[in-house]
């Protein structure tokens, strides 16, 4: 979709987005701004320009402040991605706990680089800001799923249990 496009939320979509705007002040509605992105993002699994105004048109709100929310966290994916997104961290924490050879790990094992989605279309490789693990640096989530205290050889037994799953 490019940003010509128009789409239209879908009855299901308003009702999960009505439940957030009910939680905040009838004048703070961008307030569920967040749960409305995410809502929209389970449509097909990134945001595109159309969505995103969809939401803002919806929340009557800027669409411009739509798109900083959207492209702030790392949970929305402003492009397609692959059935499973590898999100690694590499705040401070994990940086000083060898995050670059987890990366470099992943980087070899799939083929492609941060920000990349394998040929397949199974993995796609994002880099995050923080995943709140920092107890247990390096980490990364497979698809919600986290895997922390990683090493190149963890890397590789995780990537292959996934690859059965793919």
């Amino acid at each position: 979709m490019d940003m010509n496009t128009t789409f239209n939320l879908t009855h299901n979509m308003r009702t999960d987005i009505d439940v957030w705007v009910a939680k905040f002040p009838a004048e703070q509605k961008s307030s569920a701004t967040i749960a409305a992105l995410s809502i929209v993002q389970k449509e097909q699994g990134w945001l595109s320009d159309a969505m995103m105004n969809a939401v803002a048109d919806y929340l009557e709100m800027p669409k411009s402040a739509v798109y900083e929310v959207a492209t702030f966290y790392s949970m929305f994916n402003l492009k397609p991605t692959g059935k499973y997104r590898i999100d690694v961290c590499t705040n401070v924490s994990c940086m000083l706990c060898g995050c670059d050879k987890i990366v470099e790990q992943l980087e070899n094992r799939l083929g492609i680089n941060l920000g990349e989605t394998t040929q397949d279309q199974r993995f796609t490789l994002k880099e995050v800001e923080c995943l709140a693990a920092c107890g247990g640096a390096p980490a990364m989530q497979i698809a919600g799923h986290y895997y922390e205290h990683l090493t190149p050889e963890k890397v590789d037994i995780i990537i292959s249990e996934w690859e059965k799953k793919a």
